[in-house]
């Protein structure tokens, strides 16, 4: 009697993925494969295992970082089951923490994946991937605009010069510029020395102006119905409105809202030890971007929401900061129900 095996071959490849090259590690279902260096391309690696490896089904991951998901699509492209994991979800042994080299990183995520112990994160596809992208070039301008400012209010205070109490405020308008041109200075150094910061603090003043409005514009256009859904919820303007269709993406692909908690990081750490339980502040693993931008619309949500207030109100007596956290993961319930609802919010209504 013949038999015919209709397994299939597997072949499970671990990347540890670098700018000028790759270390790989292979594996198949039955028997362990060999460590290598290859050219830092897709290309390389289908040439590899095309030429070692015919018929196998291709099962690959590596580590995100700078390269971003261009590999994984690529890699998508050529019929293989492919994942692109969290540094801090592959498993290491001790030992790992004397001795780390791409040799055994690349070993690690191999030896993970064959035992089915990796999970992906998730992968925008490339139009979200690139809006997220001109908002974190926004985030990158607006913490260049802090620098500028700062160095240039020291360099008043490193000449003695007192700013006019009407100026003295986080806003900058055109009477404090044009102030600031009307300094004048013993000599045309200092003159052209501030100058040069002006022109410095205007030129990224401008950057962000022209980015906010071209990113708002986008997601009115191609995210409407989301955009407004969440422009009712007070509190989130334009910009954090666009923070979160460019950093979390479709919030309908959470099963649940404490996935959403977990992603954005407004969840506690926990310790649990027998009958010891404590809790040790938010936890470090989020989206700090987004955290943080949401931690800053909900004072604006306290300012005309009585509902957010009156819960605010409630928790009187304990630390603002754990407080304000609290209501932060409050308000992130609310997006994610206006979003999953498809209903805007209502101000004062008790949900």
């Amino acid at each position: 009697m013949k038999t015919k095996d209709t397994t299939e071959s597997k072949l499970f490849i671990g990347i540890d993925v670098h700018k000028r090259s790759w270390k790989i590690k292979t594996a198949t279902d039955l028997f362990d494969g060999i460590s290598l260096t290859i050219p830092p391309t897709g290309y390389a690696l289908k040439k590899y295992v095309d030429r070692h490896y015919t018929g196998f089904e291709v099962y690959c991951c590596y580590e995100s970082g700078c390269c971003g998901f261009s590999h994984d699509r690529l890699f998508k492209s050529f019929g293989w089951h492919s994942k692109v994991v969290n540094p801090a979800d592959v498993h290491r042994p001790s030992k790992a923490q004397f001795q780390k080299t791409d040799k055994i990183d690349a070993r690690s995520l191999c030896k993970e994946l064959k035992d089915g112990r990796l999970s992906g994160i998730h992968v925008p596809d490339v139009e979200r991937e690139q809006l997220r992208c001109l908002f974190r070039r926004r985030n990158e301008l607006v913490k260049q605009m802090r620098k500028v400012k700062t160095r240039l209010l020291m360099q008043l205070l490193y000449l003695g010069i007192e700013i006019p109490k009407e100026y003295d405020n986080s806003h900058w308008g055109h009477n404090f510029r044009n102030w600031i041109r009307s300094l004048s200075f013993d000599y045309t150094t200092m003159d052209y020395c501030l100058s040069t910061r002006l022109s410095s603090f205007e030129f990224v003043d401008k950057q962000i102006r022209e980015v906010s409005t071209a990113l708002r514009a986008y997601c009115r256009k191609h995210y409407k119905k989301d955009y407004y859904l969440l422009r009712s919820v007070p509190g989130v303007g334009g910009i954090v409105a666009c923070g979160i269709i460019c950093e979390l993406g479709d919030l309908r692909r959470f099963k649940n809202f404490k996935q959403l908690a977990s992603y954005v990081g407004l969840i506690p750490c926990m310790r649990q030890s027998g009958d010891t339980h404590t809790t040790t502040g938010l936890t470090p693993r989020a989206n700090r971007l987004m955290r943080s931008y949401l931690v800053e619309a909900t004072w604006q949500s306290l300012r005309y929401d009585p509902v957010m207030q009156g819960y605010y109100r409630s928790h009187s007596g304990k630390d603002v900061k754990r407080i304000l956290v609290k209501v932060a993961r409050k308000l992130l319930s609310r997006i994610h129900a206006v979003i999953r609802t498809e209903i805007p919010y209502q101000v004062g209504v008790v949900s």
